[in-house]
C-alpha cells in the first residue's frame, strides 16, 4: 500500500501521520511541491490515463499504485528565477498545469481533493452552501462598497470583521474602522467580510468520514486561535447538529474537516467555517478523541 502525504516532515502533523502509518507497515512518501519541477518529476499520458511520480529519493510511483493522498500543506511550485519574465510566467503556468492535472487525474483517494481545495478558497460560497443545506449562518456582508458596509454595521449592536479569504484573526469593528478616509484606503485595496457578532461558546467539531468529535473551546479571546490557554472540554453534539456536520462535509466535497461553530445562549448552533486541513494534534492530545485513528482508517480502507 502506497500513501502520499502532500507536505513535508517540517510539519508536525505530516510527520505524525507518516510515523503512525510507517509503524503499521504502510509505504509512505512525502510529495513536497516546493521540489517540483527541480527535484520531483511528473509524467502524465492522457491517452492511457497513466502517470508516474519520480521522487527526490529516486523512488518511482505509478499513479495507479497510490492508494490515498493526505493533503496537509500545498506550496505551489518552485520554478527557478529566470531573467526573462515571459519565460518565467510560461514555466510557472506549465508546472502548475501539470501539478493540477496530477491532483485530479491520479485515481487515489484524496483527503482532501483539489475540487474541495478550490471550493474552500471561496469563503463567501462556503457560507452560501451552508445556508442552502439548512445550516444557520451569521448575518454577513462581503464588500468593498463603503456605503453597504456602513449600513450593515449600523444594523447590528456588535460586528466583527475578517479577511474574505482568511489568513488573519477576527477583530471587533470600531468607529475608527468606519472613518471614511481609512475605509476608502482599505477598501480600494481589497474587500472585507463583516459579520454579526454571535455571543456564546466556541465549538470545534472534527468530521472524518462518518466520525464526529466535538469540544467546547473556553477562551476570553474573540478569536480563540490567539489564546494559548484556551480550554478544551469534550461535548456531545445534538443529533441534528451532528447530522449537519456530516452534511457540511459532503456538501463541501471533503473527506475530513474541522468545523467551527458558535453555540448561542439560546442553544442555537451557528456555523462559522469548515477548515480544509485543520491542525488536530493538540485537540487530540487534550480531548483523547481518536482523530489519528479515524484519519488512518479513511486513508487505508
Amino acid at each position: 500500500m502506497n500513501i502520499l502525504i502532500l507536505g513535508n516532515a517540517e510539519d508536525a502533523h505530516a510527520l505524525h501521520l507518516n510515523n503512525v502509518l510507517t509503524k503499521m507497515g504502510v509505504s509512505v512518501d512525502y510529495l513536497d511541491t516546493r521540489l517540483f519541477p527541480t527535484q520531483v518529476k511528473i509524467t502524465f499520458q492522457p491517452q492511457t490515463e497513466a502517470g508516474w511520480l519520480l521522487l527526490p529519493n529516486g523512488r518511482e510511483l505509478a499513479f495507479a499504485d497510490i492508494k490515498s493522498v493526505f493533503w496537509r500543506t500545498f506550496s505551489g511550485v518552485n520554478v527557478p528565477n529566470l531573467q526573462n519574465s515571459y519565460h518565467q510566467t510560461v514555466a510557472v503556468n506549465d508546472s502548475m498545469s501539470v501539478l493540477r492535472s496530477l491532483m485530479q487525474a491520479c485515481p487515489a483517494k484524496w483527503v482532501n481533493s483539489w475540487s474541495a481545495y478550490e471550493f474552500h478558497k471561496e469563503k463567501p460560497l462556503q457560507l452560501r452552501k451552508a445556508k442552502q443545506i439548512g445550516v444557520t449562518i451569521p448575518a454577513t456582508t462581503i464588500a468593498n462598497d463603503p456605503k453597504r458596509l456602513v449600513e450593515f454595521a449600523q444594523a447590528y449592536e456588535k460586528v466583527i470583521f475578517k479577511p474574505v479569504y482568511g489568513g488573519s484573526h477576527t477583530q471587533f469593528l470600531t468607529e475608527e474602522h468606519l472613518e471614511p478616509k481609512r475605509m476608502s484606503l482599505a477598501l480600494n485595496i481589497s474587500p472585507v467580510t463583516l459579520q454579526e457578532y454571535i455571543p456564546g461558546t466556541n465549538i470545534r467539531s472534527y468530521v472524518i468520514g462518518e466520525d464526529v468529535y466535538a469540544a467546547e473551546i473556553r477562551s476570553d479571546s474573540l478569536d480563540f486561535r490567539e489564546d494559548s490557554k484556551a480550554e478544551l472540554i469534550p461535548v456531545e453534539l445534538p443529533e441534528a447538529i451532528e447530522n449537519q456536520c456530516l452534511a457540511i462535509r459532503k456538501a463541501f466535497m471533503l473527506e475530513w474537516t474541522g468545523i467551527d461553530w458558535r453555540l448561542k445562549p439560546t442553544g442555537e448552533y451557528v456555523f462559522l467555517e469548515a477548515n480544509f486541513s485543520p491542525m488536530f494534534l493538540h485537540f487530540e492530545r487534550i480531548t483523547g478523541f481518536p482523530i489519528t485513528q479515524s484519519l488512518v482508517k479513511i486513508l487505508t480502507n
